[in-house]
């Protein structure tokens, strides 16, 4: 399905042709990945558990987000909210509004199910421009502190490292377009 196309940008829904680009590109730019990631997305998407999107730049899949219609975890998670999961736009194609308008559609897709949205950001510097992004659109933290490895984190805790499993919580009031 497509959900968004002008000139030069779609956004439709994620094939699985997609996460060989989208691994192989990643590996490249010195992100740690792997496909099974991609592969994992597609199937909770063919499971109807999430919309998985790309955004598809002059014909070449440049970035990504996922849309879960019930949160995986966190501080969430349990409470029926649709939850943003793993975004991304590869390096090269940053800063050329790929990303907001990824989020646009996240957020509009979100909003057929409830009236809050919710997303974990990483802490490490390089997850600044996404960090940076939300705060621009009204993501505000949920007031539960620092997770790591889906835990909150005690205060003075020490056994942390500030990798991908070291989040923030953040949320998002959203026009509710679904069903009273």
């Amino acid at each position: 399905m497509v959900y968004y196309n002008d000139n030069e940008l779609m956004i439709r829904n994620m094939e699985e042709a997609d996460a060989r680009i989208f691994t192989d590109e990643e590996i490249a730019q010195g992100w740690h990945t792997d496909i099974s990631k991609y592969l994992a997305r597609l199937q909770d998407q063919s499971a109807g558990k999430c919309v998985s999107l790309t955004a598809v730049y002059k014909g070449l899949p440049v970035g990504y987000v996922n849309v879960y219609l019930t949160g995986l975890g966190g501080a969430f998670s349990g409470k029926g909210l649709p939850e943003i999961v793993d975004f991304g736009v590869l390096g090269k194609y940053q800063r050329k509004g790929i990303g907001s308008k990824l989020m646009d559609v996240a957020e509009e897709i979100a909003g057929q199910y409830a009236d809050t949205v919710w997303l974990g950001v990483g802490l490490h510097s390089g997850y600044g421009s996404a960090q940076r992004m939300y705060a621009k659109r009204g993501y505000i933290p949920d007031g539960t502190g620092v997770w790591y490895r889906d835990k909150p984190c005690a205060q003075y805790e020490t056994e942390i490292a500030n990798d991908d499993d070291l989040v923030l919580f953040l949320s998002k009031k959203l026009e509710w377009k679904g069903e009273n």
